[in-house]
């Protein structure tokens, strides 16, 4: 399967759950080099897609294998999309606490934070809604 390929919604699920970890003891503990990574692993999925990126790596190496295989796929261009945006905000906040720049620091990796835990918990990628919303928009002008 290549970059652009189909993927496993589970693998996404789960690199939002670690995510949000991640996120959480930044704000937590104010430890911008690990937003850095953070930032480092978003640049990964937006650029390389979904089954390459670090979370999903471990996702394919150490969870699915004790889970029951399925059928289920989810398109990888949303999932870009969402990485994308995760790598802005993370990358606006790692500028924000390298730089003293305390509110930019919280809200931007707050945001962050926010959309991993929506995928996390209730299964809503908040990135991919909002590809999918740009895609339709996009075909609806090129009708008109």
């Amino acid at each position: 399967m290549s970059a652009g390929a189909a993927v496993d919604p589970r693998g996404p699920r789960f690199a939002a759950a670690v995510t949000t970890v991640v996120l959480a003891l930044v704000l937590v503990t104010g430890w911008w080099p690990l937003l850095a990574a953070q930032t480092v692993v978003f640049a990964a999925g937006a650029l390389v897609g979904p089954r390459a990126a670090p979370y999903s790596l471990l996702y394919r190496l150490l969870v699915a294998p004790r889970l029951k295989p399925t059928a289920e796929r989810e398109e990888a261009a949303p999932l870009r999309f969402a990485q994308a945006v995760g790598f802005a905000f993370a990358l606006a906040g790692t500028v924000g606490y390298a730089t003293g720049v305390g509110a930019l620091a919280l809200v931007a990796t707050a945001f962050a934070l926010f959309a991993a835990l929506l995928n996390a918990a209730f299964n809503f990628c908040l990135g991919c809604e909002v590809y999918l919303l740009l895609r339709r928009s996009t075909r609806r002008a090129e009708r008109a």
